[in-house]
């Protein structure tokens, strides 16, 4: 295997398929990325066996071949070479040579016998969006699945789709995150768990475009994703997702309406009273005046009001600050409506449309006081 490629072109091949790239494996041949030369395409390949990627690079073809090579050395020989043209090459016992400029290394691989290639995919019924759409549903819901292994249908995202309407759910036990976005086709139903760590490595790799578009795929164990010259295919998580129409109740006892940046601004500053050890809640006293916050801490205590608009009745509530932080940093609109019925109530910021719904439960701040 013989090619010449710009450094630039190599890193942004590496940075991509890195991030299947398990920090420690028990299988070494996991620790490589594949470079697969054939078919004029020079591809870079990287599998976790949860997470798989592959990326077609631009560079000039020698000969064709393929190489299994340490992805944490070959990224930071790459990393640090001059910005010039750079030849790889592999010789007959899996010695790479790696030259630009005046810079040469020579590093022992591995051929790609044992490696899992990713599984051919049937790319039947594919669901399209753009990538600024999916890059915003998984900004906007990703922050509330569960990192708890024990309950795995909640480290990751329901996916449900009934005609032209995709609806993306997480939740943690304390707090739903809810998207709901209208696609530009009408398809077949389809319910199916993505894992959030794929999905979190999916937005990270997107450009973001608005009339760049993603091709999901789905089968009965796979969902793949393919948008330019990369293609990432996850596992799909097995089991039953919650049932959360139940817990979604339209019913409120008090309404606000308030400016989002004001009240986030102000929740955030109540947390510089709190230890990252500890789980105070902030107090929020709501009235016809405004609303109210309130932080008790060993570090000291701060008291702030904003004003709000108000129906309903008072209310004195609690919450985990960092629930509301994260959900208010997500919403795009100025102003935002809260729903809450009474302090023991799961609360909903949710629009008119509700295109967007977040439930955050409250705390029970007398016990904590």
């Amino acid at each position: 295997m013989n090619i010449i490629c710009e450094k630039s072109k190599l890193l942004e091949g590496i940075n991509i398929v890195l991030k299947a790239v398990p920090g420690k494996s028990t299988m070494a041949i996991l620790e490589c990325i594949v470079i697969e030369v054939r078919d004029n395409m020079i591809r870079f390949i990287a599998n976790d066996l949860e997470i798989g990627i592959e990326t077609i690079i631009e560079g000039k073809i020698e000969e064709e071949g393929s190489v299994a090579i340490n992805a944490k050395v070959f990224s930071e020989i790459i990393r640090k070479l001059p910005s010039d043209e750079v030849t790889i090459s592999v010789d007959e016992n899996y010695t790479v040579g790696i030259y630009c400029g005046k810079s040469k290394f020579k590093i022992a691989a591995k051929s790609t016998d044992e490696f899992p290639f990713l599984p051919t995919i049937q790319k039947n019924n594919n669901i399209r969006i753009s990538q600024f759409t999916l890059k915003e549903i998984i900004r906007q819901t990703v922050f509330s699945i569960s990192d708890n292994e024990n309950t795995k249908v909640m480290t990751g995202e329901l996916f449900e789709i009934k005609g032209n309407q995709l609806k993306v759910v997480s939740l943690d036990g304390h707090r739903i995150s809810i998207r709901k976005v209208t696609l530009k086709e009408n398809y077949e139903d389809v319910s199916v768990i993505i894992p959030g760590k794929t999905l979190i490595e999916i937005s990270k790799i997107l450009n973001g475009g608005i009339d760049d578009e993603v091709s999901i795929y789905i089968t009965e164990k796979h969902a793949l994703f393919e948008f330019g010259d990369t293609i990432v295919l996850t596992r799909l998580i097995e089991g039953e997702y919650y049932k959360i129409d139940k817990m979604l109740s339209s019913d409120y006892e008090t309404k606000l309406t308030v400016n989002k940046k004001e009240m986030l601004d102000c929740i955030d500053r109540t947390t510089l009273l709190i230890k990252e050890s500890e789980k105070k809640p902030v107090i929020i006293d709501i009235k016809d005046s405004g609303m109210r916050f309130a932080m008790n801490s060993a570090i000291g205590n701060m008291d702030e009001e904003i004003s709000a608009e108000k129906e309903g009745k008072d209310i004195l509530i609690g919450f985990n600050p960092r629930f509301l932080i994260d959900a208010l940093r997500v919403i795009d609109d100025e102003e935002i409506t809260i729903y809450m019925i009474n302090p023991k109530a799961p609360c909903f910021i949710r629009d008119k449309e509700e295109s967007y719904i977040y439930l955050i439960l409250p705390v029970n701040f007398n016990a904590q006081q």
